[in-house]
């Protein structure tokens, strides 16, 4: 039996295409449906892949009823691929920078307009990283079982195929570099857009809290019109098997941080709820409680985040001029304590 057909991955798959010996594309999974059919799941790079520059990664769709995230990094993906027809800027800046794109990292879940993938787990309640104090109520994740939300999946398993992969690529192109950047694209979270960072599973402050607040800073310095809450997850609610916090702890994000390493995975939470305040009958769509239905304004959603996805690769590039030295970084964690602790 075809699976259904997604319309995401049928763009990603032409922007491939078109990008075809400027881009390296490999599929880092197969993710199988329950009744029969799978579809890839496609990893794409583009820059200088040498582990001596910085790389940042762009990770959307895991959970599958969040099209919009995976749609924002495809969109980013096609300006980028458009761009290297003519923008010599553009090229000369990949030669400063990785940048890595999982656009659909869960579609199997994308197909059946899940937030979980086809098993029934939840990919951002599924590492094996537990939470300090106490989590809400489900919410927080469970082991109950897979036909409730927010399912860890069962004690002692390995991760799900899909963050598997998903780890997979972030350790080989990211935690190999001195310095990195990830952003996963989700929605469903408030009526304001929030770039939320570890940690979830604890309200202790990240060993990088000063380099977090230092790129915090210099965004707000350069876009002052900008609409983004950041803060870390924790202010908001704590929660199990945080996938991003496996991944910073396993980039040495621990007590004192890996020497010399930096790695800052950020997630975008788009506010699905201002979305639904401007169009009410969204609440009666399981996917317009999460996705921009009409189609002016799932456009203007797609454009607006655009700034902030290149501002990363752009902020990767320099980070010799704007990351704290070890004179700078006692203020900088110090003013970050007082803005979010």
């Amino acid at each position: 039996m075809s699976p259904p057909e997604l319309p995401e991955l049928a763009a990603l798959e032409r922007i491939i295409e078109l990008g075809a010996g400027r881009l390296e594309a490999r599929v880092a999974c197969t993710v199988a449906l329950p009744r029969g059919g799978s579809y890839p799941v496609h990893v794409v790079a583009l820059g200088n892949p040498s582990k001596d520059v910085p790389a940042v990664g762009y990770f959307g769709g895991i959970h599958g009823l969040e099209r919009i995230g995976a749609g924002v990094v495809i969109a980013y993906l096609q300006s980028l691929v458009m761009r290297l027809q003519w923008d010599s800027t553009l090229h000369r800046q990949l030669e400063s920078v990785r940048m890595v794109f999982m656009p659909i990292a869960n579609p199997g879940g994308m197909a059946l307009g899940t937030r979980a993938n086809p098993g029934g787990v939840d990919l951002m309640r599924n590492s094996p990283v537990d939470a300090t104090e106490r989590v809400p109520f489900l919410v927080g994740g469970q082991r109950i079982s897979s036909g409730l939300p927010w399912y860890r999946g069962l004690h002692g398993m390995p991760m799900e195929a899909e963050n598997l992969a998903i780890c997979q690529v972030v350790e080989e192109e990211l935690l190999s570099r001195a310095f990195s950047i990830s952003l996963d694209c989700h929605s469903g979270f408030g009526a304001v857009d929030r770039i939320w960072f570890p940690y979830a599973h604890t309200r202790e402050p990240i060993a990088h809290l000063a380099e977090m607040h230092a790129l915090k800073s210099i965004f707000v310095q350069s876009h002052s019109h900008h609409r983004y809450i950041f803060e870390p997850q924790s202010l908001q609610y704590l929660a199990h098997g945080d996938l991003w916090d496996h991944l910073y702890r396993k980039a040495g994000g621990g007590a004192h941080g890996n020497e010399g390493q930096v790695f800052l995975p950020l997630t975008l939470e788009m506010g699905s709820w201002l979305w639904i305040k401007k169009n009410p009958r969204q609440l009666f769509s399981r996917h317009g409680i999460f996705n921009p239905l009409i189609e002016h304004r799932l456009q203007r959603v797609l454009r607006q985040h655009q700034q902030f996805l290149d501002f990363l690769s752009r902020a990767a590039s320099g980070r010799e001029l704007w990351l704290p030295d070890a004179d700078a970084r006692p203020q900088q964690h110090a003013q970050a304590l007082q803005s979010w602790y």
